[in-house]
């Protein structure tokens, strides 16, 4: 008897023909069908992973008794449209980021998924990367440690989206990471951004954020800059982490160096002064992993044993919430708007 679970992958394109990849390479699953409107991407498919049944029909994949969940990896403006069509037809969904473009669909998605009692999650593998889970140690180890803020760049020649701009296509990765490593949501946000290519879409942006506690972030992005960087730095009053995704080795460098203030005993009411904290550099041992296989084991995990996925619907619905708000300031010029 078999028990895999059968996955249907629908969207085939540069990241989509991972998860056939993937799911194909797992025992718990067996990939039945792939799915896709370009019919040289399914011959790639059928080539590298024989035995896939190939279709250009969304429709003709949900119809299926042996497919229990999809991968949607299509477009971000399609996500809605071919998410909802899969939980409608009874399928467990784990979409690409971003879940929706839309915070509206975002949340008729989750809905629809609580209301049949499928799992919906979305793909923001970022947290299912060893280094960040490493970094969200770090600031979980000691109850004193206080972030003061958080940057990341995210840059590089490319590759050029045409469906959505620099921004929606890089930001929702850190977002979602500045997310999981502050326990909360920023209240608000400032965007700039400019079209240096000429492409009629942004592809360069600088975006700033408000969280609880005065903690602030900052991201920047670019399709445009000749060197690869996938960098998160997070400056608290006792160390410095740095997570740099693009290094092999020492992927995370935790700096026991910080600053903080402390006030100052009476006559001096109301005074402080700065307690300097100086200490060792460590490189953590980082366990080797694949960031998208251990994502795709989650979805498994959740959808066959009923449990919580870490990057739900309503957290993809929150990164989404952010990115609008980054759209409104963007179109007033860097004005700070609140996130709703």
């Amino acid at each position: 008897m078999n028990n895999q679970s059968g996955i249907a992958i629908i969207g085939c394109g540069y990241w989509g023909i991972n998860y056939v990849r993937v799911f194909n390479e797992l025992s718990q699953t067996q990939v039945v069908a792939a799915c896709d409107q370009n019919p040289e991407r399914l011959q790639e498919v059928g080539r590298r992973f024989p035995g896939v049944a190939l279709t250009t029909d969304v429709a003709e994949v949900l119809s299926r008794d042996d497919i229990d969940a999809v991968v949607v990896a299509t477009p971000a403006t399609t996500h809605y449209e071919v998410a909802h069509a899969c939980l409608t037809a009874g399928k467990h969904v784990l979409v690409e980021k971003p879940i929706t473009i839309k915070a509206a669909n975002a949340k008729d998605l989750v809905n629809l998924a609580e209301a049949k009692g499928l799992t919906l999650m979305v793909g923001h593998v970022f947290l299912y990367n060893a280094g960040v889970r490493k970094v969200k140690d770090c600031l979980n180890q000691d109850e004193g440690t206080r972030v003061y803020y958080l940057y990341s760049r995210r840059t590089n020649l490319g590759p050029i989206r045409h469906d959505v701009n620099a921004l929606w296509d890089l930001a929702p990765h850190d977002v979602s990471i500045f997310n999981y490593l502050l326990d909360s949501t920023p209240s608000w946000v400032s965007a700039i951004g400019s079209k240096v290519l000429r492409n009629h879409r942004e592809d360069v942006g600088f975006i700033s954020l408000g969280y609880q506690d005065s903690v602030v972030g900052h991201i920047h992005v670019s399709w445009a800059d000749p060197n690869k960087v996938r960098e998160v730095v997070v400056v608290s009053n006792d160390m410095r982490i740095v997570f740099d995704d693009v290094k092999n080795i020492e992927q995370v460098r935790i700096f026991e160096k910080g600053i903080a203030s402390e006030e100052i005993e009476a006559p001096s009411y109301g005074e402080f002064r700065f307690r300097i904290h100086d200490g060792d550099i460590i490189s953590p041992r980082i366990e080797a992993s694949e960031p998208l296989k251990s994502q795709c084991l989650h979805f498994i995990e959740c959808f066959t044993q009923n449990k919580h996925p870490l990057t739900d619907g309503q957290s993809g619905l929150e990164v989404v919430q952010v990115m609008e708000a980054i759209d409104r300031s963007l179109a007033q010029n860097g004005a700070p708007v609140q996130v709703r």
